[in-house]
């Protein structure tokens, strides 16, 4: 499959490996004095091919300026290049990015340092995003290179036990290279927590389901088409509830969104382009997120290599463009806004680096800010 301008199951599938259970600790994780207080940060990474790092690496944030530095890695993970934290801050999760791929479990100990629960098989070959239920009973996983989505319980001890369920996407889209079949590449909870969102960029749609505490079978409930050949890969959803912002990787735009949670109904409305018009490069929008006020939105684009910011108008329902400051680096794949929205994590996997933005509350302006963190191949960064 085509993702990103390069063959993703070649690259990943011919180096092969999977996650096993002899993952360990290359330094103590050890509390950071460098700073006044700081805040762990954890970082995933691509690990085969050319400049790959060795694992999820264990990071410092200096709570006053926010710049990171790494204290340690834990090594024997393979393409942990997605993390999430678990309602209860005592285990991360991570995807292993391979045709065989796998979801991994790891504790955290105090210090937040991290300690290998095991793994389960996704039940599909490149898993490329994955979310906690806001109940912490279930892990849900994006299968992108299959178009499926998988889901594993979450035992006592933080360590997930083989799938409950897996549901397959079906259908193409008229993009020769990337959607010739589904391409599950994100999935998520609403801010009410009563539904499901898998995004699938192979078949321009947004699938809504249910969870089923009791038996972790997800239901299908509804099916939010896009523009044909848009390409969706994320959501993110303004805080009121009423409102979400589909980042399309295909057509370069951002797609606003009715959402209403009582109905479980998605109804996708205006697009946006993400990137000035008569660019040389294409561009391929990535990560999506929303300040915690929503007042703003954040996108990354990839290509352009900027931060697209958007103001929000209309309870949510309208986004203006207001700037696209430059990521950086190259390759923006993730961002991230702090838990206290003063500062912007920009995870980019080509410099590779990650930088760091202070953002500006009245306006949503992004001002860069310290050195660019560097570590191979960044594509996630998960503030604890």
């Amino acid at each position: 499959m085509m993702r990103d301008g390069f063959d993703r199951r070649k690259f990943l599938g011919v180096l092969g490996g999977v996650v096993g259970g002899s993952a360990f600790m290359t330094h103590g994780a050890q509390a950071s004095t460098y700073g006044v207080a700081t805040r762990r940060v954890y970082l995933g990474c691509y690990t085969l091919g050319a400049g790959g790092g060795k694992g999820i690496g264990l990071a410092d944030a200096d709570a006053q300026t926010g710049a990171l530095k790494v204290v340690s890695t834990l090594e024997g993970v393979v393409n942990p290049s997605f993390l999430a934290l678990a309602p209860n801050r005592r285990t991360v999760y991570a995807v292993n990015e391979t045709t065989e791929g796998r979801v991994s479990a790891f504790a955290v100990d105090a210090s937040g340092g991290l300690k290998a629960l095991g793994s389960q098989s996704a039940l599909g070959a490149d898993p490329c995003h994955l979310a906690v239920h806001p109940t912490g009973r279930y892990v849900l996983t994006a299968n992108y290179s299959s178009g499926s989505v998988a889901v594993h319980p979450i035992r006592e001890t933080g360590a997930l036990g083989p799938a409950t369920d897996l549901l397959q996407h079906k259908g193409s889209g008229p993009d020769p290279d990337r959607q010739k079949g589904p391409h599950a590449h994100q999935v998520l909870t609403d801010p009410s927590g009563r539904w499901v969102h898998a995004v699938d960029l192979g078949t321009d749609s947004v699938h809504v389901y249910r969870l089923d505490l009791g038996t972790g079978k997800l239901q299908r409930h509804s099916q939010a088409k896009l523009k044909p050949g848009a390409g969706p890969r994320h959501i993110a959803f303004h805080p009121n509830g009423t409102a979400a912002y589909v980042a399309n990787e295909l057509d370069s735009t951002i797609t606003v969104c009715a959402w209403d949670a009582t109905t479980g109904k998605l109804t996708p409305g205006a697009s946006l382009p993400t990137a000035p018009a008569g660019g040389s490069v294409r561009n391929y929008p990535a990560e999506v997120t929303v300040s915690s006020d929503g007042r703003f939105v954040y996108l990354s684009n990839r290509g352009h290599d900027s931060i697209a910011i958007f103001a929000v108008g209309g309870s949510g329902r309208s986004l203006k463009p207001v700037a696209t400051p430059s990521c950086g680096g190259a390759w923006p794949r993730h961002i991230v806004l702090t838990n206290d929205g003063r500062f912007l994590y920009v995870a980019n996997e080509r410099s590779p680096g990650v930088a760091l933005f202070k953002v500006d509350r009245g306006t949503g302006g992004l001002t860069q800010v310290g050195g660019r963190l560097s570590t191979p191949r960044p594509v996630c960064v998960l503030p604890a």
